[in-house]
């Protein structure tokens, strides 16, 4: 096996120990809040609180991190990153009050950034032709552990209890550093060479001269913004969809799982699609369908036909990220990488904080179904702005 392909694959495990490790503990922190003495009429509230403190922080840290990833190595990054989580993980299981798990949640955006310095050395390593597969399959393992980090985390919450599931956790994530340590060597010539090539380095005020690079960052705030609008009350649609509450956690589950497998098998098609066919078309394709199948989901109702649409839905929003990570590489220089990356990670945050502030308003004034179609709109709005900026981009360079 090729050189670059290896540490491609002991980082694909480390990103999905990394999105397990999170998603064992993190969506049960709601009920964990019951735990430590939070009464039903105020967990809603809570659990905002919780969530958001630590997409607060990771925003402000990310591009902290991505420019100490440029200056350090983002091995290195990679490594404080996973070692520091093992220890967040392993403090919520000894949190008592709602206020500690606040504070450890803040420490937790705090120290964030194992996915991005990850991704960073894979788009620096791969093949240029390689570049947008190798992204996809990076995305498809934090999908993958997505996946699997609800399953083992809610089988050992039920078994030995919520606060050895955080151990567990806690464990993941220390044994994806490890793998790190010892298994993947950066070699950091290229970035030196580019260093000196460039006399004078690259800081974030230039970088901000880039017009691609603030675009695709737009483009990722507003899409995490309107992907996480129906997440806070996608549990609630399925249980109306049932005729009730009973068994609407385990329903939620079973969709966002479906999700989680359309984009295992997507991410990496996409990313050989846009090598062949053109990165921005493929962006613009999977954003206007991603769109439209969400506004689509206003006129469903049985369970079964959402499943499928959401199955479906999620297909095509799986192309989004790695097309958008592949653009964002091929526009900035290699000395920018690392900070590029932690950029993404900050845009990915801010608009995951924002969408369901503005989806939780939408719901309690219009419905849910509306917010279905709001959500569709603004993805599909975005897939036209892009299809009419790089038209225009055409045929000036035509003139």
């Amino acid at each position: 096996m090729q050189s670059w392909k290896r540490t491609m694959w002991i980082l694909w495990f480390g990103v999905l120990f990394c999105s397990s490790s999170y998603t064992m503990s993190v969506p049960f922190l709601p009920l964990f809040l019951y735990d430590l003495g939070v009464d039903k009429n105020s967990v809603n509230l809570w659990a905002g609180i919780v969530h958001s403190s630590a997409f607060l922080v990771g925003a402000v840290m990310a591009p902290l991190w991505g420019m100490l990833a440029d200056k350090f190595g983002k091995r290195k990054m990679v490594i404080r990153a996973g070692l520091s989580l093992a220890i967040i993980y392993a403090l919520i299981a000894f949190v008592q009050t709602p206020w500690q798990l606040v504070g450890v949640r803040m420490l937790h955006g705090f120290v964030g950034g194992f996915v991005p310095a990850s991704m960073s050395i894979v788009a620096m390593i791969a093949p240029k032709e390689k570049l947008g597969w190798s992204l996809g399959m990076m995305q498809a393992g934090t999908m993958t552990g997505g996946i699997l980090g609800p399953l083992f985390g809610g089988l050992l919450a039920e078994a030995f209890g919520m606060r050895r599931s955080f151990i567990v956790a806690a464990v993941i994530i220390f044994a994806a550093a490890l793998a790190v340590i010892f298994w993947v060597k950066e070699d950091r010539s290229r970035e030196t060479q580019a260093n000196t090539k460039d006399k004078q380095p690259i800081t974030y005020r230039m970088a901000f001269r880039n017009r691609t690079l603030i675009h695709m960052l737009l483009i990722l705030v507003v899409f995490q913004l309107s992907l996480n609008m129906i997440q806070p009350l996608l549990s609630l649609h399925i249980a109306d969809l049932k005729g009730g509450e009973k068994g609407a956690v385990l329903s939620a589950g079973l969709v966002l799982s479906l999700i989680g497998i359309a984009g295992i098998i997507a991410s990496p098609i996409w990313g050989r699609l846009g090598e062949r066919k053109g990165h921005y078309r493929i962006l613009i394709l999977c954003l206007l369908t991603a769109g439209t199948v969400v506004c689509v989901q206003y006129f469903v109702e049985a369970l079964w036909l959402f499943a499928f649409v959401q199955f479906v839905f999620g297909l095509f929003m799986a192309g989004i990220v790695p097309i958008i990570n592949t653009l964002m590489v091929q526009n900035t220089d290699e000395q920018f990488r690392g900070r590029s990356f932690g950029l993404t990670a900050s845009a990915n945050q801010f608009g995951s904080m924002l969408g369901p502030l503005l989806g939780g308003l939408l719901g309690l004034f219009l419905g849910i179904h509306s917010i279905f179609v709001a959500t569709g709109v603004i993805m599909a709005g975005t897939g036209m702005i892009v299809w009419m900026k790089r038209r225009r981009e055409r045929s000036m360079a035509r003139s």
